[in-house]
């Protein structure tokens, strides 16, 4: 039986049913991309809204860059079934590009380098817009974390457990599969942007706040844990307020 996160998630995006993704390799691709397509000039967000006062759903494909089933485009024979649904071998795309690289006529233009380079780019595009100021000053850095961290607060207050979307449709498989797909393409990605950023600049901190600064990061790298199912929910080092405040005052 599928899980709760790989069975809402599979509700609302478009794959066959004979796919054997595991839940750890879906979380990893979406998040790595942060929910956007991976197609170069693209980046269109795949988590959507059809209307303010109904359920939300999500709009992606995980595209095989080698071909899942023979005479598909890029098709290798040497791989095993284990393999072809690996992350590695999965690129996050929206309809449009899912189609334009699966067209025979395409498999010479979008070959399995070109694809595996598009999805590198785009990972490494999603951190470098996450972190891309230049930071020279405290006031620089607080500032560029608080975006963050309103971000990550507002996916909370408008998609999470004890949101009015959540409290409306208590039993949504489509609220809670927005969810997810929030966590993976807005949180975890911020949480990780904000570490690289107290990572690269933590000197800026003075050394009565180093430990808020390490709750934090300790709050991030669990929560991603959490996110991926590798730790329960009650391992999950809670959201130090401190370091809010700390960022805010």
């Amino acid at each position: 039986m599928l899980g709760p996160i790989k069975q809402t998630i599979q509700l609302a995006t478009k794959f066959t049913a004979l796919m054997t993704i595991s839940e750890k390799s879906i979380k990893l691709l979406w998040s790595n991309a942060a929910g956007r397509c991976s197609f170069p000039g693209c980046d269109k967000r795949l988590s959507v809204e059809q209307a303010a006062d109904t359920a939300p759903y999500t709009l992606g494909e995980m595209a095989h860059i080698k071909g899942k089933n023979p005479g598909s485009n890029r098709y290798d024979i040497n791989q095993n079934d284990g393999e072809r649904d690996l992350y590695q071998n999965l690129i996050l795309l929206c309809p449009n590009h899912h189609t334009e690289i699966d067209k025979p006529e395409n498999e010479g233009k979008y070959s399995v380098g070109w694809l595996i380079d598009a999805k590198s780019n785009h990972e490494k595009w999603v951190i470098s817009m996450l972190t891309a100021k230049k930071i020279m000053t405290i006031e620089q850095l607080k500032n560029h974390i608080a975006g963050l961290l309103s971000d990550n607060h507002q996916a909370w207050i408008k998609y999470g457990p004890n949101s009015i979307l959540a409290q409306r449709n208590p039993n949504s498989d489509s609220l809670h599969q927005l969810w997810t797909s929030e966590r993976l393409s807005t949180i975890v990605p911020n949480n990780r942007a904000i570490t690289k950023l107290l990572g690269d600049h933590r000197i800026l901190f003075t050394h009565n706040q180093q430990p808020i600064v390490s709750k934090f990061i300790s709050h991030a790298k669990s929560y991603e844990l959490w996110v991926s199912d590798d730790i329960p929910y009650q391992a999950v080092e809670r959201f130090p307020l401190e370091f809010d405040a700390l960022i805010r005052e």
